[in-house]
């Protein structure tokens, strides 16, 4: 049997089906996919042959391939008479829905850009990311919609509304029902596909980041950062079945369904699970709109014969000990994949022992969003064999160890990723010239975290360089969250830390220094918090002193005499994903 190695050189050389060549992107020598589709309009145009085959469920809602290409299509003209055009953005604000795949796929098909905004963030952080990005169009749910109603005075690019999930908008004049935009799901109008142009480079989306100087980033992903983490999912996955190391797929003929848990406004749902259900012909099943539930997930495995479960190790926990475990048919399970947050060993251990047939499938990655998504694998054997490395890179991505000074370190040493090749966002953060000229070198990006890797060429992420918690595959940074608390009054000092959690991987903790005389509860910070940030980034624990931070000689406050004894591994059912 091959190793995967000679597979991979078998696959990706001269000749090969993913042959990689070396071309120019934006000025830069990438290795790109010499056979490779240049927008996502191409995808689009694939479906002709699957038009009856069911694409989205969402509970009793079906939606085939024809009807939501349709709908897209439809929406993506609606779009044009609105005055959207190349280049114009379109904010979505809503919990995973088939609106948001159609509003995404109009956006894309149309060339204009679309903004995936965190759902469950608060609406002066919803606020600075519309004005950031220049939207002239939000599509929201209910929910959503309520939470921007006392800024939408203040927005002042937004030109119109659409509400998701009612045809009644109410009375206000800028806000209209989705299904003007899109018609009726079961209409066979098709106005086709809009005409234009659109260039490989041409930016496809803006996903905010949230940003070590409070701020957030809106990162730019392209057509070409999209096809590539595309090409590189389905390449990983043709080098593991040709070196004995993957099962075919679904061998009982039934369509692949990937369970999709996680937040479509995250890289990892919509690039890197949907995209590639989308490109594969695969039904891409959501939950409902509502609190993870684990016995409805195993319930929907069931139902739906679901073949692919993932998202973050978190989902993989909860399922796992529910005690109902053993009430449901979930044999239909061939593969899982999990990556945003640190997975713990007993996890993985876990995952083998509760489904025995995953071993050869079972994967992880690291990746931001700034890569759109995947930028090393690792999966099979490899997992059990190295279960703290993250991979080795992507076969387009190439990728550095650096030290301070630039220089690429040693095997086994430590230092800084950089990472180069098609799914690196090149045209850097929007509006961020500054930051871009950090982080961006020669077509490289600075990725701020910290790895080694060992002479077989695995990566193992040793630490953060950015000041950053993830709670559930979400990324925080610390001083989004210090920024707030040094507003509520009597505070001089504060600081975020993370701490363990066995579900979650961190939880939030808040240490803080108020001023003498001054008296407050930890409930009262929670609720200061609560107010002007998402609930995920509420810290879970406050730690209230009135004594100094301590802080090293330069000044900086020493973080890890912060994080203390507390651990989460007790995970309370109030507790949010």
């Amino acid at each position: 049997m091959p190793t995967l190695a000679e597979v991979a050189a078998e696959v990706t050389g001269p000749g090969g089906p993913l042959e990689i060549v070396v071309e120019e992107a934006l000025g830069h020598r990438v290795q790109v996919y010499k056979t490779r589709m240049r927008s996502m309009r191409e995808l689009m145009a694939q479906n002709a042959a699957r038009a009856d085959v069911t694409f989205v469920v969402q509970g009793d809602r079906r939606l085939t391939y024809g009807q939501h290409d349709r709908c897209a299509r439809r929406t993506a003209h609606a779009l044009a008479a609105l005055g959207v055009g190349p280049g114009d953005r379109v904010a979505v604000i809503s919990a995973n829905n088939p609106e948001w795949l159609i509003t995404f796929w109009a956006c894309a098909i149309l060339g204009a850009i679309v903004v995936p905004l965190n759902a469950w963030q608060k609406a002066e952080e919803l606020q600075f990311a519309i004005d950031d990005s220049g939207s002239k169009i939000v599509v929201a749910d209910r929910k959503r919609l309520d939470a921007i109603m006392p800024i939408l005075d203040d927005l002042p690019t937004v030109e119109q509304v659409f509400l998701v999930g009612e045809s009644d908008p109410g009375d206000i004049a800028v806000v209209r029902s989705f299904v003007e935009l899109s018609g009726a799901d079961d209409s066979d109008q098709d106005p086709g596909m809009p005409g234009g142009g659109i260039a490989e480079d041409d930016v496809v989306a803006i996903l905010y980041t949230s940003g070590t100087t409070g701020r957030p980033k809106g990162a730019t992903i392209s057509h070409r950062q999209v096809i590539a983490n595309l090409q590189n999912i389905m390449c990983l996955g043709i080098i593991q079945l040709m070196a004995g190391v993957a099962s075919r797929g679904n061998e009982d003929g039934n369509q692949e369904a990937a369970l999709l848990v996680v937040p479509l406004f995250h890289v990892t749902g919509c690039l890197s699970t949907m995209v590639v259900s989308y490109a594969t012909g695969g039904k891409l099943v959501l939950m409902p709109a509502k609190r993870f539930d684990p016995d409805l997930a195993m319930q929907t495995i069931e139902s739906e014969r679901v073949t692919s479960i993932g998202g973050v190790p978190t989902i993989m926990w909860r399922i796992i000990e529910s005690p109902n475990f053993d009430k449901y048919d979930l044999s239909s399970v061939k593969r899982a994949s999990y990556g945003g947050a640190p997975a713990a060993a007993e996890l993985v251990e876990r995952i083998e022992r509760a489904f025995p047939n995953l071993r050869k499938t079972l994967s992880t990655a690291y990746g931001l969003t700034e890569t759109a998504s995947v930028a090393t694998a690792l999966g099979g054997d490899d997992y059990f064999a190295h279960p703290t490395s993250c991979g080795r890179p992507a076969p387009t991505v190439e990728l550095e160890i650096r030290d301070d000074f630039s220089c690429e370190v040693p095997r086994g040493e430590q230092g800084e990723i950089w990472l180069k090749g098609p799914t690196i966002m090149l045209r850097g953060y929007w509006n961020r010239p500054e930051v871009n000229a950090e982080v961006l070198v020669d077509g490289w990006f600075r990725t701020g975290d910290i790895a080694k890797q060992d002479d077989e060429g695995f990566v193992y992420i040793v630490d953060r360089a950015k000041d950053m918690i993830i709670r559930a595959g979400e990324n925080i940074y610390c001083v989004e969250i210090e920024n707030v608390l040094y507003d509520f009054p009597g505070v001089i000092d504060a600081a975020v830390v993370g701490v363990p959690h066995v579900q979650l991987g961190e939880e939030v903790k808040a240490v803080v220094h108020l001023k003498a005389g001054v008296h407050a509860t930890a409930d009262a910070i929670r609720e200061h918090c609560r107010r002007h940030l998402a609930d995920f980034k509420v810290p879970e624990y406050v730690e209230i002193r009135d004594e100094p931070l301590p802080r090293n000689p330069a000044g900086k406050v020493l973080k890890a005499a912060l994080r203390g004894g507390e651990t989460a591994f007790a995970t309370s059912d109030d507790q949010a994903l």
